[in-house]
């Protein structure tokens, strides 16, 4: 039966060709409109790393008192200075913990032909790279040791090994970072997170793919200034010794806590280590700490952009609105074919079989409008760069999982959109348009 329907269903459409443009163009332009502001909302408030999300917290210190917090809702800095974030990791109170910053490194090729070029880099520990799941090609991370030995070493991107080294296993071969040799321990595959969580504070979650890691102690001895954000609330005094001892928070810090036990045994150790620091007479207030994981870090960040809550809301609007008009448009199209609809019940009909005739003729409707849909939204996805920055926009991509929920939400749309006009038209009394014709 569910043929014969469809196959009336389909019949029914050719002969009313404008009223059927109208419904398709409606359900089209609806749903393709929400889905463009889909594709930019997923990609912003995605999950970076799903299976260890909940496990890695991002630990906040308050080194400024409550006058600064007060400004800031009595939260403490976003960022850390580089005496707690030693501290912390000298006291390595979780599974693993590293502290990080941005760096600008150029790259010098060892082919002449090819000018020096900067990417982005980061100072990490050697924990680093299990704590956030980085894939490798060739080789691996540095270990601890090299962290203790300041040592020059280095892990590379696969972009950057392809383009220096032609895509061979670099691993042991030297790579000349700011006119240094470093020795490659390491060649990641492709990682990007996005949102790119670790550093959520200087990038506001979108930059382009990490390709170059150093240890954090070695950019340090080196004296290799931050490239992200260096925040004081007093002069940091002058050089660099007095800069990095100074209280201005310029560094990352994360750990990796696996169970709740281990998160609030770690909440403990904040509140206590701040506590020692009033006591040594550094700090001069309460204890004022905070202990995040991945999602509720980005959520605090702020990452996803207002702009797009704002025209999801505003799409899913006009989708409801453009729904509204095709449950009128069905109302018309289905009581408009009554006396067939009379005629159906007088031969035998029941009102279940009128209901699935006309909810598969919506659904129909639907998968054409989903059809036109997918065009729409792929043009959409094109044109995201005019709403969105350019860092957000090139995240939304139409994939298959995309396309399937396109089509999905067009067809049950339509179809719930179908069920006061079918139960209308299920309503016919086939007594009345029998006697009237």
């Amino acid at each position: 039966m569910f043929a014969y329907y469809l196959q009336l269903g389909l019949r029914s459409l050719r002969k009313n060709p404008l009223l059927t443009a109208l419904m398709v163009m409606a359900i089209g332009f609806g749903v393709a409109a929400s889905m463009t502001t889909y594709s930019v909302f997923r990609a912003t408030s995605n999950n970076p790393i799903p299976n260890k999300s909940s496990r890695l917290y991002v630990p906040q210190i308050d080194n400024w008192g409550p006058e600064d917090a007060a400004e800031n809702k009595g939260e403490p800095p976003s960022a850390m200075s580089y005496t707690d974030a030693i501290n912390l990791m000298r006291d390595k109170r979780g599974k693993r913990q590293t502290a990080l910053y941005p760096i600008g490194l150029s790259i010098v090729p060892d082919d002449v032909n090819m000018l020096p070029f900067r990417e982005n880099s980061y100072g990490v520990y050697a924990d680093a790279f299990a704590m956030f799941d980085i894939p490798f090609i060739y080789g691996g991370g540095w270990n601890a040791a090299d962290d203790d030995a300041h040592s020059a070493v280095a892990v590379i991107g696969r972009e950057l090994n392809d383009k220096l080294f032609r895509g061979a296993n670099s691993v042991g071969r030297e790579i000349n970072l700011n006119g240094r040799s470093y020795r490659i321990t390491g060649v990641m595959d492709k990682w990007h997170p996005e949102p790119l969580f670790f550093d959520a504070v200087n990038t506001n979650g979108f930059d382009d793919p990490t390709e170059v890691f150093v240890p954090f102690t070695r950019a340090v001895e080196l004296k290799i200034s931050t490239n992200g954000n260096n925040n004081c609330n007093r002069d940091a005094g002058n050089g660099w010794d007095a800069w990095i001892h100074s209280e201005c928070v310029w560094t990352g810090f994360w750990v990796e806590l696996p169970t709740t036990a281990d998160a609030d045994a770690y909440r403990q150790y904040l509140n206590g280590y701040s506590a020692e620091q009033q006591r040594a007479g550094r700090f001069k207030w309460a204890p004022n700490t905070r202990l995040r994981n991945v999602m509720e870090w980005l959520d605090y960040q702020k990452v996803v952009p207002q702009e797009a809550k704002v025209s999801l809301l505003v799409s899913l609007g006009f989708l409801l609105i453009c729904l509204v008009n095709t449950v009128g448009l069905l109302l018309a199209k289905f009581l408009k074919r009554s006396a067939e609809i009379g005629v159906r019940r007088a031969l035998g009909a029941s009102r279940k079989e009128i209901y699935l005739q006309f909810l598969i003729e919506a659904g129909s409707i639907g998968l054409a409008g989903g059809v036109l849909g997918l065009l729409l939204t792929g043009l959409g996805v094109l044109g995201v760069s005019l709403v969105f920055e350019p860092d957000i926009a090139k995240l939304a991509t139409l994939d298959m999982s995309l396309m399937a929920l396109t089509l999905l939400v067009a067809i049950l749309a339509t179809v719930l959109a179908a069920f006061y006009p079918t139960w209308r038209a299920a309503q016919v009394q086939p007594a009345w348009q029998l006697k009237s014709n």
